[in-house]
């Protein structure tokens, strides 16, 4: 499948936004304020609120991860086709600041409303004292202030060097991009699993796991591909990128989110069978009490509905560009994740299976809310995508007179 050759406009359209739309993020964080207070004023909800906060938080991380591997993974291929939708991803990944800052009540209910292991005497407890100092509480607020700032620093620089390309168009920045891409997919990788351990594997400190990191990577990225699928097209058709996005765009994320479908479901899965068949008591109670209540039929769901569906749907090539296909099933895709989601944390406050309190929707009402705000404002501040990539011409099936012709992909 290629792309017809066009040129980019010499001015990008800006992100016009219908006026009733407008208000929407600013009415989601009114919501998820109302939401916070009511859940910190009362002490029989500040453990649901604390829950139903993190279970928001780590929803939306994933696709700040996500947004930021897509980035690093870009400039490691040299890829061509991610060119004109390289800007949406740098400002995903430019939230992680943001996460930061919204990273501050997790902090402070914790030890009392989180992380049960906080409470406890490590001498007392051998799971805990083989963990430490990492599973302390210098080490859960140390780790998360180097987490962040990997993570603040590598969204930065790539940004940085991406709007100076812009300005410049210096081979200078590409080969800044490059390298930081080199060593960030290392730091990504290390950072990435520490987080997915110390905020949401360390629930139950006394679980084994070594391929959670790989898992909640494997379902952010995944995630995240959907909400590119989606901006991307809200983005071709309000006028930014209608000039540099084209089918070979959509094609490949659907491509990748096909791949990282079944990756999901492979890492998923080898995780749940290597710890069952060893049967190690530390480690198969992890399973045995989310095979209890209502939480068999969400594991069901997410073989099902996170698996085989998205699968089934997007082993066609054509489905891949069908917007009215896709659409429903990217938000199918944020469902399946939040019960992923939930899957991890909530068991520790509801044994008897999957409950949607309130505050859970107001939770990811403000930090979504938020998100969206900050997105929006990045995104209008600079141009919608990289005007100076050397590679965007090629994106787009433009290549100079004399030059061989491009060889056009079999669909």
């Amino acid at each position: 499948m290629s792309s017809p050759a066009t040129t980019p406009p010499a001015h990008p359209s800006p992100l016009v936004i219908d006026p009733k739309w407008k208000m929407v993020p600013y009415a989601c964080i009114g919501i998820g304020i109302i939401g916070a207070i009511a859940g910190l004023i009362s002490d029989g909800l500040r453990q649901q609120f604390a829950h139903s906060y993190l279970l928001a938080y780590m929803f939306f991380l994933s696709i700040c991860l996500g947004g930021l591997f897509l980035v690093i993974i870009h400039h490691l291929f040299d890829a061509s086709w991610s060119v004109p939708i390289r800007r949406i991803n740098e400002h995903l990944a430019f939230l992680l600041p943001v996460m930061a800052g919204l990273f501050i009540p997790i902090a402070a209910l914790a030890p009392k409303y989180i992380y049960g292991w906080m409470q406890v005497d490590p001498h007392a407890d051998h799971a805990l004292h083989a963990k430490q100092p990492l599973f302390s509480m210098g080490g859960f607020y140390g780790s998360a202030i180097a987490i962040f700032a990997v993570w603040c620093w590598l969204s930065w620089q790539l940004r940085r060097w991406s709007l100076e390309q812009d300005k410049t168009g210096s081979a200078k920045c590409t080969f800044a991009l490059r390298k930081h891409s080199a060593y960030g997919v290392y730091l990504f990788g290390f950072s990435l699993t520490l987080a997915a351990i110390m905020w949401m594997k360390a629930l139950e400190h006394q679980w084994f796991s070594t391929m959670y990191g790989v898992y909640y990577f494997a379902g952010s990225v995944w995630v995240t591909l959907a909400t590119l699928y989606v901006i991307t097209a809200l983005l071709k058709r309000t006028g930014p990128l209608s000039g540099v996005v084209h089918r070979r765009q959509f094609y490949d994320i659907g491509v990748l989110w096909f791949a990282f479908t079944v990756f999901y479901a492979y890492i998923h899965f080898s995780q749940y069978f290597l710890i069952w068949n060893a049967n190690i008591p530390e480690e198969t109670y992890y399973y045995v009490k989310r095979e209890a209540g209502g939480w068999w039929d969400v594991g069901m769901l997410i073989i099902f509905g996170h698996f085989a569906l998205p699968f089934l749907l997007l082993l066609r090539i054509d489905f891949k560009l069908k917007l009215g296909l896709m659409a429903p099933l990217a938000v199918w895709a944020w469902l399946m994740h939040f019960c992923d989601m939930s899957f991890n944390i909530m068991p520790l406050i509801h044994p008897e299976g999957f409950k949607l309190h309130y505050l859970d929707i107001t939770c990811m009402a403000l930090i979504g809310g938020v998100l969206a705000t900050v997105f929006i404002k990045y995104f209008n501040a600079h141009p919608p995508y990289p005007i100076k990539d050397p590679r965007l011409g090629e994106a787009l099936g433009v290549h100079e007179a004399g030059a061989r012709p491009p060889i056009a992909a079999h669909s």
